[in-house]
């Protein structure tokens, strides 16, 4: 149930239309929370039924203009029950460690290739998260909110951290590793 606070997250950051939601969630939302374009679409209808956002008025009507959206009392208010409520984490599913795991019975065939593949995506990940760190967190911008927004971030480095050493770890393993039937 975590898209709805997303968006709300969103729409209090800054009042938006879909379209630039979308947009922001390809550019910063969706790197730790992902949604279609549809997926947001549909969901600001439900919180717009629900009470908890409105459409701004239109400065001039128009047919097909793009409606833009800011969050009411009663979102505010759900979003700070929301973030304010406790959440077990959610058990780690990773499809590359379960292919690591079967390997071990029926071969690492085509395995090392992929693992290297693996290794350059988040290589490029962590190069965007530390580029995006450069840009938007320089030093001295430290309120609270930045601060909050740079934690997330620095989640997101320390993951791809974590990723990209772990998978240099496991194609040394696969250099000294027999073949396997």
């Amino acid at each position: 149930m975590s898209l709805p606070h997303a968006i709300l997250t969103a729409l209090l950051e800054r009042p938006s239309s879909g379209l630039e939601l979308t947009r922001r969630f390809d550019r910063s939302i969706g790197y730790f929370w992902s949604a279609t374009h549809q997926q947001i679409y549909r969901e600001l209808g439900r919180l717009e039924t629900e009470g908890y956002i409105r459409t701004l008025p239109a400065e001039q009507p128009a047919r097909g203009q793009k409606k833009s959206y800011e969050v009411l009392p009663a979102g505010r208010a759900e979003l700070a029950r929301w973030t304010a409520a406790a959440q077990d984490p959610k058990p780690q599913r990773d499809v590359l460690l379960l292919r690591l795991r079967a390997a071990a019975v029926v071969g690492t065939a085509g395995l090392e290739a992929d693992l290297r593949r693996h290794l350059e995506l988040h290589q490029r990940q962590l190069a965007e998260y530390e580029e995006i760190q450069r840009r938007d967190f320089p030093p001295g911008k430290d309120t609270p909110e930045d601060r909050l927004r740079h934690l997330v971030l620095r989640a997101g480095i320390d993951l791809e951290t974590f990723w990209t050493q772990w998978l240099s770890h496991a194609l040394e393993e696969f250099g000294e590793l027999p073949d396997l039937p």
